[in-house]
């Protein structure tokens, strides 16, 4: 069974999550922006042995803390789509703009697409390709726990920003309504920011991408 626990991290209170298989305690971290001693922290008050990172964009406040967790704990980065990779190279740039410690650059072990898969323990989660964010933006999807972590796609109430260099509003629209919806409207998500939401709640609610807009 897939266990979560939410980590806030950096002032832009990114939702980092750890996930686990609780029939190993073998798990990863999703998007470990930055405060890499409070996500250390969770993964031994959890005990939990961290196999992997998962990123779903480059985002500082979401990669930046990847490259500092993954040598500290010798474990690989995975993801995200490689159009990404500029703004994983801005990472120090973008920290030193925003007045944040320094995150570094890094060079994912592994790229992902569409279609592929990610594992920890006895657990799998499907990839899906979610740009309009971010051009190489992608989720994880775990079908058997009924959840899904969305990065910066969808949140309660609201979508994804679009105007940063790279962005598409209708790209991001298209993303959500061919990406997300058909993974069932009972399927609950975590996002990169906010209150966990069910995908039928944004459905019949969201004022950016519910049926009604």
């Amino acid at each position: 069974m897939l266990k979560a626990k939410i980590i806030p991290v950096t002032p832009f209170q990114q939702n980092c999550t750890l996930v686990w298989c609780d029939e190993t305690m073998n798990g990863a971290v999703i998007d470990p922006g930055g405060d890499v001693e409070i996500i250390l922290a969770a993964i031994k008050e959890c005990a939990v042995k961290v196999e992997k990172i998962l990123i779903t964009h480059g985002h500082l406040d979401h990669a930046g803390g990847a490259a500092e967790l993954a040598e500290k704990l010798e474990i690989p980065i995975i993801g995200p789509q490689k159009e990404d990779k500029f703004w994983i190279d801005q990472i120090p740039e973008n920290c030193r703009n925003y007045g944040l410690p320094m995150g570094r650059t890094f060079e994912p072990d592994q790229w992902l697409e569409g279609g592929d898969t990610v594992s920890f323990g006895n657990i799998t989660m499907d990839v899906y390709f979610c740009p309009g964010h971010t051009p190489g933006h992608v989720i994880f999807h775990q079908k058997e726990a009924g959840y899904a972590f969305v990065g910066d796609v969808l949140f309660q109430g609201s979508i994804g920003r679009t105007d940063f260099p790279r962005g598409d509003h209708a790209t991001l629209i298209k993303s959500i309504r061919e990406q997300l919806w058909p993974l069932g409207n009972e399927t609950k998500f975590i996002s990169g920011h906010g209150d966990i939401s069910t995908f039928g709640q944004e459905r019949a609610s969201n004022p950016f991408v519910g049926d009604n807009v």
